[in-house]
């Protein structure tokens, strides 16, 4: 790992990026070019601290998951990405078959999105990458690793993860959700990824087992949606799913149901979450 080249690589990416570029305000005039280091953390979905060190050099060795991460918040390209991982010591990631790496095209067109919640996801429900607002509506959902990355396996495994939907809602979002896999899983079903999750849910859920044994296939691409906030309460949207040619990632955009208030309270929760990113940056010794 050359964690001076990391270090200078790093800081130059950042430096070249305005706020507009990742649907952030430009709020008060800045000192210096480019976008804050805790920004980038928090595009990255890690701590600031972590990422002031790794561009002082003296930061420890990122996973495999974390370039990845810093990659797609710094808007890179696929040759940049590569770049990142050399330098950080460990093999780019295959060009051939599924890939993480969101393309900085689709991630400029989630940026500019403020009106609407977006999120990009793998076709097992990884949670690659959102924007302002879809962190606002639902958390943040970025920086997790392995299958419980997966909003699938959260839904089936993790009680909690349920809280978003009113509970008579729950079961047919259950449903859909199985039933998406099921395409994902004839598409590539051979694949590690895609077996391993699949198996993980059939021992850690009965409920699971029990919809995975109907067979019902459907690739979600339109529905509506009823969001529990905890602050402005049930948020109507549609939802709009956006898929790549490949099919292993998607877009999905929510936006605000015609007839209902959820336009307010999504202007409400994009204004809350701009504050929360224009907080200073803490002083830090260099």
């Amino acid at each position: 790992m050359d964690r001076a080249q990391l270090a200078d690589f790093l800081r130059s990416r950042r430096a070249r990026l305005q706020p507009a570029d990742v649907g952030l305000a430009a709020g008060a005039r800045r000192r210096t070019p480019g976008l804050r280091r805790e920004e980038i953390a928090r595009l990255a979905g890690m701590s600031a601290d972590y990422y002031v060190r790794l561009e002082q050099a003296r930061g420890p060795h990122p996973s495999v998951q974390m370039l990845g991460a810093l990659a797609r918040a710094l808007r890179l390209t696929d040759d940049e990405r590569d770049h990142l991982y050399l330098l950080a010591g460990e093999r780019p990631p295959v060009p051939a078959g599924r890939s993480h790496h969101v393309r900085p095209g689709l991630l400029y067109v989630l940026d500019q999105l403020t009106d609407a919640a977006a999120t990009i996801v793998s076709d097992i429900g990884e949670t690659l990458a959102q924007n302002g607002l879809a962190r606002a509506l639902l958390g943040t959902k970025e920086g997790r690793t392995g299958r419980e990355a997966s909003l699938i396996w959260q839904w089936f495994a993790e009680p909690d993860a349920r809280a978003v939907y009113p509970v008579e809602d729950r079961e047919r979002h259950s449903r859909v959700l199985v039933a998406d896999l099921r395409a994902t899983a004839g598409r590539r079903g051979a694949d590690a990824d895609v077996a391993g999750l699949i198996e993980g849910l059939l021992a850690a859920s009965e409920e699971f087992a029990g919809l995975w044994a109907r067979h019902e296939v459907a690739v979600r691409r339109a529905d509506t949606k009823r969001i529990v906030h905890p602050e402005v309460g049930v948020v109507d949207v549609d939802c709009e799913v956006l898929l790549t040619p490949e099919h292993d990632q998607s877009l999905i955009l929510l936006t605000p149901r015609a007839g209902t208030d959820a336009a307010e309270k999504l202007q409400l929760l994009r204004v809350i979450g701009d504050q929360d990113l224009a907080r200073p940056e803490p002083r830090l010794s260099r």
